[in-house]
């Protein structure tokens, strides 16, 4: 039994996009939600094991509150 040849894959290592990757920003429409966004508030990603003990956005502020609290005054600037 005769083995089939070994398929050389062809890369493409040129800077252009694809053609599935090119968009026509000149059909884009400015986002309409995004004066209702809040400006002041930060969103942080949590890591797994701390997301599993503070469940909630509340309970994350309440510790990060008082632990601002206990920091001491020169800290806090």
């Amino acid at each position: 039994m005769k083995k089939a040849p070994a398929r050389k894959s062809k890369r493409v290592t040129s800077d252009e996009l694809r053609d599935e990757y090119r968009f026509d920003y000149s059909k884009a429409k400015p986002n309409r939600f995004a004066s209702q966004v809040d400006q002041s508030c930060v969103v942080v990603a949590l890591d797994p094991d701390v997301s599993k003990v503070f469940t909630t956005p509340e309970a994350v502020n309440k510790v990060l509150r008082a632990l601002i609290e206990a920091m001491p005054p020169a800290a806090r600037a």
